[in-house]
């Protein structure tokens, strides 16, 4: 039976760090997770969407899971993401992740060759659950990238009896009628974590106890003040600092999330690196302009410093607008 586990409070989905020719640099790890365990962060969540881990070969994503073990220390949990189209590739990646540690995995659906049925789903992510039966396992339900929009309440009922550690759900979508449905399934069964950082607030409502996001790796503070004072029940407060992740998302789209999230990194004394292609490096004038955009805002886990020179993942181009399209949370 797999080991119990409850997520709760700001589940980090951590950027990979790449040199500035786009190698992995495991190295800059241990600094990121001394950066989130000092910014109050619960525990992180690897190698998903925010963490590149499509654009990661399996060594890849083996070493990034094992680094972030290693640098947890035990002291937050580690979640590693093992989604993958190739179900053999996903198997291989959560029996690794068992063996080195982790305290949970997770999946979302396969999104090339899609399900087309319930079956075909639960049939897919069971052959990887069961692959670590010693890990809590979370399905990653994120339909704006799969495009799988199979009702995942259905999944997590007929899910169960095959899915023997069925922990829970990240839950990466603005439903909130099934969001709602999914944490009431079996009187609170579930562990459904929320993955949308600009509504944070509106899941807390819903009852969710615990969410995962790329704006809690440098923006901890805020949605920590959310948390507390919707805990007191100061709406009036809650309310306010919620309108501040809102007005630094909005910004984010418009540099484009993953690369701009990787410059504010960058910002805070944690060089992330670039993005990997087809997302594209940012641009020197873009980080300046995002610094003067974001200097304002009181929200983040240490002070802005606006780098001096040239940073890895950014080039001296002329400046070009990013579309709010360009690349998903």
């Amino acid at each position: 039976m797999p080991k119990p586990l409850r997520l709760t409070g700001l589940i980090a989905a951590p950027y990979t760090p790449f040199t500035p020719s786009g190698d992995l640099n495991a190295d800059a790890i241990e600094p990121m997770a001394e950066l989130l365990i000092e910014a109050g962060v619960n525990g992180v969540f690897v190698c998903g969407s925010t963490g590149e881990g499509h654009s990661l070969s399996v060594d890849e994503r083996q070493l990034v899971a094992q680094t972030w073990v290693q640098a947890a220390k035990g002291r937050i949990p580690v979640i590693v993401h093992v989604g993958h189209n190739s179900l053999f590739d996903a198997i291989t990646l959560a029996r690794h992740a068992e063996g080195i540690g982790a305290d949970a995995i997770s999946s979302l659906a396969p999104s090339y060759y899609k399900p087309k049925t319930m079956e075909d789903l639960i049939a897919f992510i069971a052959a990887i659950a069961t692959a670590a039966p010693l890990l809590p396992f979370y399905y990653y339900h994120i339909p704006s990238m799969t495009g799988v929009t199979l009702p995942v309440t259905d999944l997590m009922r007929k899910g169960l009896s095959r899915i023997p550690n069925l922990n829970g759900l990240k839950f990466t979508h603005n439903d909130f009628m099934e969001l709602q449905e999914c944490l009431a399934l079996y009187g609170g069964k579930f562990d459904v974590v929320f993955g949308l950082d600009e509504m944070l607030l509106a899941g807390l409502a819903m009852g969710v106890k615990g969410a995962v996001g790329s704006t809690y790796n440098f923006a901890a503070p805020v949605y920590r003040r959310v948390i507390e004072a919707f805990d007191k029940g100061d709406l009036d407060t809650a309310r306010r600092e919620q309108r501040k992740s809102v007005e630094l998302v909005r910004i984010l789209y418009e540099f484009g999330l993953m690369r701009a999230g990787k410059s504010i990194m960058g910002m805070l004394g944690v060089d992330c690196g670039p993005v990997r292609s087809p997302l594209d490096p940012i641009l020197l004038d873009e980080v300046r302009e995002l610094y003067e955009r974001i200097k304002h805002l009181d929200i983040f886990a240490r002070p802005l410093r606006l780098p001096r020179s040239r940073k890895a993942g950014s080039t001296t181009k002329k400046i070009r607008k990013s579309p709010a399209s360009r690349d998903a949370e």
